[in-house]
């Protein structure tokens, strides 16, 4: 849903003032120590380059009546430009907007709102305290439902030096869905969904070539639930995101990990062909028989960049049944100093059970003295209050520490999770730490598909507040340190080894107390990786997908986060010095290892290399020769040191 500013041609003659001056100033708008013609900065609104009212209308009979001028989604709760007074313009449509703001669902469903605040510059948040404008928002947005329509606005946006941005539903921790004073491709409605049989033969080759297996073609705008959903009736599932709002598109050109990836791969390894709208404005096929470079600019190099993904083809596969369950040992001794010395000792199982047996799954790392809550969907780790028990806590937070793990096997019984964790729980709490007082915790149940998992599990943290993010890739090196990552584990009785394994896990827990000390349980260790992933075959191998490599060695993608304040720059620099000290323990914990680009902190240094490794060399050439004027230009993407953001306007540098 979204609200209008009224009729387009009503106010697009606004603009009419400002379309006079074009001749007048245009040379002022040259970059002048090239000494060409080139545009020193992309159009805005006001400037002599920007399109005139009747050049919008002509864009808009074009699209017949698909552009948009949405208002920003919190205007409701704000009086028009121009009304005095502090009552709200709609008091009912601003109640029901505050009652989904930190919802995914809302913004996802909105053209021109992210799913995190700061990235609109918490222009016009729903509370009457804050102000509001649209000046973090595109002006004008292309509702796209074909192919025809991103062709339509790329044109556009080509010819007349506009910024241009791809937007979906505003899932992107780095922020490329979104810019002021741009044009903006809202690929939401691209929807299809076109199951292919047992084989797929993709376009172009000029000898025939047959992709055996079943595999769907969905539209570029698709989204994670609804994908599951309507393959679930089919018996299948793909290689998806944990999010039901996340969208293919930027899913797939980030590269996209899984519960499933352990045992198949990336998301993007999973593409058979796409089609897309490249910066010239061609709609083309990209597989492996043609538009080699596209296809693998378009696996893993990064989303809003080289072309706009309007349909692609996945492997899918029989839906698993998922066994899985609550593991953990946590105290609630707020002193504990065994704390991170036990979850180094945890972490330091998981390369060896995610080869073994295909254990995936999500921890949580816990410092000591953390308020936890017991309610809603987080794991539950000391079971339920009992009002009859004086000892039980006596509401839905206590404080605690440790690890807590939702953890999965595919197509296993219950008993062959609870042999896995069993014995490694036993292990800790009475051999290493029996002192410490952990309480054990292995909560098991089984799901009979893969739906079933992720309708009770998907991500379910909060939508419409201000948080950086920042990540990491860590391979086995990083996570056994020297304890045995062979397929057969074993528990040392011995003093001398007890005291040396101890002494490993105490220097290691140092940096997991850097890493995780300052936020709880949003501090992460995502078991997504195993064999399956590292020795996965994408059409074309491995080097035609451009994800980094450290990919291909990495076990756990580890993640924290920072919130802060809107419209707050000292909360703000703090909350990214926070996520950068911490990211830094685990640079430190893997180095020469790598970031995952879609959920990375937006000031990663040498990001480049951090996001792709060796592949960046290779995607910037790409970039130079699919977009020599750079149409497509985002924050931490390919090729965009040529340009930065100067205010609300995007330069030469």
């Amino acid at each position: 849903m979204f609200s209008s500013r009224g009729c387009l041609l009503s106010l697009l003659t606004l603009f009419a003032p400002l379309s006079a001056t074009v001749t007048a100033t245009a040379n002022s708008w040259l970059d002048s120590r090239s000494g060409n013609s080139k545009p020193f900065c992309k159009a805005v609104s006001g400037s002599p380059d920007w399109p005139s009212p009747s050049t919008w209308k002509r864009l808009n009979d074009s699209l017949a009546g698909r552009l948009l001028n949405p208002s920003p989604p919190g205007a409701v709760c704000h009086p028009h430009p121009g009304q005095s007074g502090s009552s709200y313009n709609n008091t009912q449509e601003c109640a029901r907007v505050r009652g989904a703001w930190s919802t995914y669902e809302f913004h996802a469903s909105d053209p021109v709102s992210t799913e995190w605040n700061h990235w609109n510059g918490d222009t016009c948040l729903p509370e009457q305290d804050y102000p509001c404008s649209p000046q973090g928002y595109p002006l004008f947005v292309v509702n796209a439902t074909t192919a025809r329509h991103v062709q339509l606005g790329v044109q556009f946006a080509k010819k007349h030096n506009m910024r241009l941005v791809v937007h979906s539903t505003g899932h992107d921790f780095l922020g490329r869905s979104n810019a002021p004073n741009s044009l903006s491709i809202w690929v939401h409605h691209l929807k299809g969904f076109q199951p292919n049989g047992d084989s797929f033969r993709p376009k172009g080759c000029k000898k025939p070539v047959v992709v055996e297996g079943t595999s769907v073609t969905v539209g570029g705008g698709s989204q994670m639930m609804d994908l599951y959903t309507a393959l679930d009736a089919l018996n299948q599932t793909i290689v998806g995101g944990g999010g039901k709002t996340v969208s293919v598109g930027g899913y797939l050109t980030g590269g996209g990990h899984s519960l499933l990836s352990a045992r198949h791969g990336l998301g993007a390894d999973q593409v058979l062909e796409m089609e897309v709208v490249t910066p010239s404005g061609e709609i083309v096929v990209a597989n492996e028989c043609q538009n080699q470079d596209i296809f693998f600019a378009m696996r893993g190099g990064g989303g809003s960049t080289f072309a706009i993904l309007t349909s692609v083809t996945l492997r899918t596969f029989p839906t698993p049944s998922i066994t899985t369950a609550t593991i953990g040992l946590v105290t609630l001794d707020p002193l504990s100093s065994s704390v991170f010395p036990m979850i180094a000792y945890i972490l330091s199982h998981f390369p060896r059970l995610a080869d073994s047996s295909g254990l995936s799954g999500y921890a949580f790392l816990i410092p000591p003295n953390t308020p936890y809550d017991l309610g809603g969907n987080n794991p539950n780790p000391i079971g339920d209050p009992d009002p009859t028990d004086p000892d039980s806590p006596q509401n839905t937070t206590t404080l605690i520490g440790g690890i807590v793990m939702i953890c999965t096997l595919q197509d296993s019984s219950i008993s062959d999770l609870t042999s896995i964790w069993q014995p490694i729980l036993d292990y800790a709490s009475q051999t290493l730490f029996p002192q410490a007082g952990f309480i054990k915790v292995l909560e098991p149940k089984q799901h009979p598909s893969f739906l079933s998992w992720f309708q009770e599990n998907h991500d379910r943290s909060p939508a419409g507040i201000n948080i950086f993010i920042g990540s990491r890739l860590l391979p086995a090196s990083s996570l056994t340190l020297g304890l045995s990552p062979s397929p057969e584990v074993s528990f040392p009785d011995s003093t001398a080894e007890i005291n040396s394994t101890l002494q490993i896990l105490t220097e290691k827990g140092k940096l997991y107390e850097r890493y995780a000390s300052s936020a709880g349980i949003l501090s992460t260790a995502h078991l997504v990786s195993s064999r399956g992933l590292h020795k996965a075959k994408p059409r074309g191998g491995q080097s035609s997908v451009a994800v980094s490599p450290a990919w291909r060695k990495a076990y756990v993608h580890a993640i924290c986060t920072e919130s802060f304040l809107p419209l707050n720059l000292t909360s703000k620099y703090e909350a990214l010095a926070k996520v950068e000290e911490r990211v830094d323990a685990l640079r430190e914990l893997a180095p020469g290892s790598g970031a995952y680009v879609n959920e990375a902190s937006p000031m990663e240094p040498n990001w480049q290399r951090e996001f792709w490794g060796d592949n960046y060399d290779r995607l910037k050439r790409i970039k130079r020769t699919l977009d020599p004027t750079d149409v497509l230009w985002c924050n931490s993407c390919v090729g965009n040191e040529r340009w930065q953001e100067t205010g609300d306007r995007l330069c030469r540098v």
